[in-house]
């Protein structure tokens, strides 16, 4: 199967210079090819896109909402099919994936509020008869660069917002995954999205630097590692664009000794090892504060002998592969990174029985005990079904732990004590926290983003600094004189 471009409402009929592979992560097999944009194959949805932006812009808000809605009463009734094919190439089990449409979901029925939204300011007699008040206008052409490992939820994060706000949009998404990018844009033609106004293309850094460079990219939403997130964020702003750049993450989870430790060690496996550890939010470090370690570890492992791992479309299964073979080598490496240093491996996942295809890229939940700071398998973000657990002497050596990590994505904390989750709180620097919730991602109305090395720019996800992303504000200062206004002044404008 070939997925290609889609670029002016339709699917682009050029003939590729360069395509890439895509797998099925289950079988290790090729299941299809995906066409590489040039930069040439860029321009040309940017200037479709800038085309469509001079109509859309203007295109009354009770038009834009109708879109939107009718965009979300087609993905509710087709879910289930873009479940299918994220399964099918990202490989993540039906389940989790029908997860994340729904999450995508919320955030586009948030959008579907862009007219309350998009409210400005009024002050009127300001002055004497001279009203005052502020408008919230559309950029122009913006670029939505989207990762692997959320196909169809990323995409969601910012394309509905960045459309509703009166933009036009080029979505790259991930080579690796690409067909969820362009059943979406399907669907927002079929829910009367005009032609132009989404393009998606695909491919890799060569498409990336087009869209970054180009002029008439206004601004640019990315979601991805810390490394190729700073580099967006400082090629980006360089070419005078507004850049979100979301990078990666160390999640730590926070046990203190008053904690359930059931309920704990139930968190810790289902945010380890949910989507096979591939998420930014994933936790990827347990903080065990004495004297529970020996027994929070116990029960962790108990539960990760328990998990069905395989083929995502098979029943029961809960952890799927992951989503190359050149990634699972990558993160299999670190077990033996982590044996080498003085690590305890707990749970090999090597050997983890698999319901699946020999050839799938499998690697089943891993579990390390007795990690030390200055290990890989600490500070690197693994991106995989490792599990790492730390011991620390109290509550005061699990904050400076996290505080000094670099990231500050996520976190969390167990305890039944609710002054030391206040504490927490306010004490920690991360930018989203979870009380006895392991995966604190944020509701629709909220904003996505962490702090430190896991954000650059000033803007989150979604939310309301989702939607201000994708305007700027114009205040206009008006008067409207009445027969008497007495003639020419020329003395200097007073506020009286």
């Amino acid at each position: 199967m070939r997925t290609t471009h889609r670029i002016g409402g339709k699917p682009w009929n050029g003939v590729a210079g360069r395509t890439g592979d895509v797998y099925d992560p289950a079988t290790g097999q090729v299941s299809g090819q995906v066409d590489f944009a040039t930069a040439s194959v860029v321009d040309e949805a940017v200037a479709a896109a800038g085309e469509a932006f001079s109509r859309w812009r203007t295109a009354s808000l009770a038009q834009r909402t109708s879109v939107m809605f009718s965009f979300r009463e087609l993905l509710n009734a087709r879910r289930s099919d873009l479940a299918e094919i994220v399964t099918a190439e990202h490989g993540k089990v039906l389940s989790d994936a029908a997860g994340e449409i729904q999450r995508g979901l919320e955030a586009v029925e948030f959008a579907c509020g862009i007219p309350q939204l998009l409210k400005g300011g009024f002050s009127e007699n300001a002055s004497t008869q001279v009203d005052v008040y502020s408008i919230r206008q559309p950029l122009g052409v913006v670029g939505v660069i989207s990762p692997f490992n959320f196909p169809a939820m990323v995409p969601l994060w910012f394309v509905p917002n960045a459309i509703g706000c009166g933009n036009a949009v080029v979505l790259k998404p991930s080579e690796k995954d690409p067909s969820a990018a362009n059943f979406l844009a399907e669907l927002f033609a079929e829910a009367g999205l005009p032609d132009g106004v989404l393009n998606v293309v695909h491919g890799d850094k060569e498409a990336v630097d087009r869209i970054l460079e180009h002029p008439d990219v206004k601004a640019i939403s990315f979601v991805g590692s810390t490394p190729v997130a700073r580099y967006v964020y400082q090629t980006g702003t360089q070419h005078g664009k507004r850049v979100q750049a979301l990078g990666g993450a160390k999640n730590h989870m926070v046990v203190l000794p008053d904690a359930d430790l059931d309920l704990a060690a139930d968190a810790a496996v289902s945010a380890g090892f949910g989507s096979s550890g591939e998420r930014c939010m994933a936790i990827s470090v347990v903080v065990a504060v004495d004297p529970v370690g020996d027994e929070l570890v116990g029960k962790i492992s108990e539960r990760i002998s328990a998990l069905h791992v395989g083929d995502g479309r098979r029943p029961g299964c809960e952890m799927g592969p992951l989503v190359t073979g050149a990634h699972r080598d990558r993160v299999t490496s670190y077990l033996d990174a982590g044996r080498s240093a003085g690590a305890h491996l707990v749970v090999d996942g090597r050997s983890h029985p698999i319901d699946g295809e020999q050839g799938g890229f499998w690697l089943g939940p891993t579990l390390f005990d007795r990690v030390g700071t200055d290990m890989s398998i600490y500070t690197d973000e693994i991106f995989g079904p490792v599990l790492s657990v730390l011991r620390v002497p109290s509550y005061d050596a699990a904050v400076e732990l996290v505080n000094a990590n670099r990231y500050g994505n996520g976190t969390a904390i167990f305890t039944n004590d609710g002054g030391a989750a206040r504490r927490y709180q306010n004490e920690i620097e991360v930018g989203m926290v979870g009380v006895n919730v392991p995966i604190p991602v944020p509701v629709s109305y909220y904003s996505f983003g962490g702090w430190k090395d896991s954000l650059f720019g000033d803007a989150h996800a979604y939310g309301p600094e989702g939607v201000n992303f994708f305007v700027r504000s114009k205040v206009v200062t008006s008067r409207w004189l009445d027969p008497s206004h007495g003639g020419v002044n020329l003395g200097f404008p007073q506020n009286t």
